[in-house]
């Protein structure tokens, strides 16, 4: 009898370090499982979007930006592709753009590019190509590439330019301003025509 008592409690001994074990193990599974399968909004979002391709697509772009209910800016586009998808979000125009800039008296001055790349976290439009600014009073810029911070309202570039104002003709390598003109500078100036008055 006490060996049947013994038996019994070793084989229950057993059983339970078995249930135990079993135990064990299942939790170890649960817990990688759980650890291994993380819930990546951003991941989920990017299904069926290759990270080359745009998130969308607009065209034949008429966007007016207001302040108070006045229009300061006028945006024109044929094409914009949007990707803001992208770890370090922008939005290209391939086909170029055309901005009229407005101020507080309604004078209209007069972007244009051939491409143009705005970069969403920095508030900086990259335009390339031909970009040429005319503004209301008749100044105009003319360059390859030029650089809008509009947190700053500030204009640069490091590429050759040609700065026409009412009284001269500037070429320089470089060119600094608000986005007002009231501080424009031509940097290493490498020619300056004055125009006659007639």
């Amino acid at each position: 009898m006490l060996d049947k008592q013994l038996y019994k409690s070793t084989n229950d001994q057993l059983i339970v370090k078995k249930t135990y074990s079993f135990i064990y193990i299942v939790a170890i599974f649960i817990v990688t499982m759980f650890f291994s399968c993380t819930d990546n909004i951003k991941e989920v979002q990017k299904i069926g979007i290759s990270e080359n391709e745009p998130v969308g697509i607009a065209e034949d772009i008429n966007l007016k930006y207001t302040d108070s209910g006045r229009v300061t800016a006028n945006l024109l586009a044929s094409k914009m592709l949007d990707f803001s998808n992208r770890d370090f979000p922008y939005n290209e125009f391939v086909n170029g753009l055309t901005l009229y800039l407005y101020d507080e008296d309604n004078h209209k001055s007069k972007v244009v590019a051939d491409y143009a790349i705005v970069y969403n976290k920095t508030d900086l439009i990259d335009l390339q190509g031909h970009v040429v600014i005319t503004t209301y009073d008749g100044k105009i810029l003319k360059t390859e590439q030029l650089y809008y911070d509009q947190k700053n309202e500030w204009l640069f570039t490091n590429f050759p330019v040609e700065f026409t104002t009412d009284r001269d003709k500037i070429n320089g390598n470089g060119f600094d301003s608000d986005s007002k003109f009231t501080n424009a500078q031509v940097l290493e100036v490498t020619g300056l025509i004055t125009i006659e008055d007639e």
